[in-house]
């Protein structure tokens, strides 16, 4: 199991720890730096769509240009989503975790009830 977070979000440690606790098999990727790819970031985007795996409550998102913001969510002329998320990591829910061919993004009692 692959959880995709970031090391000082609050949500990616609780989750990482109920996760651990559970004793499934971690492999823990911080978001920022390059981590996750486009192509991967594309795949959740199919996966889950964009509102479920854009963060439209970041201080990111509130810095963006509409023209950005409408990218994100997948309606932008310019660009594709998975390029502006890509640059952007923090403008990801998280955790993001990985199971398989299963996609589960956030903390939520859905996610908890599926990997716990």
């Amino acid at each position: 199991m692959k959880v995709y977070g970031l090391k000082n979000c609050d949500t990616c440690r609780k989750a990482m720890k109920d996760l651990a606790a559970s004793g499934r098999e971690l492999e823990i990727i911080d978001m920022r730096g390059g981590a996750v790819s486009k192509a991967r970031i594309t795949r959740w985007l199919k996966a889950v769509g964009a509102e479920a795996l854009v963060n439209r409550r970041s201080t990111t998102w509130r810095g963006l240009t509409e023209e950005q913001k409408q990218q994100a969510m997948g309606n932008g002329a310019k660009g594709d989503a998975a390029s502006l998320l890509a640059e952007h990591p923090t403008l990801i829910k998280r955790p993001v975790v990985e199971t398989g061919d299963e996609v589960f993004v956030g903390w939520t009692p859905t996610s908890k009830q599926a990997l716990l």
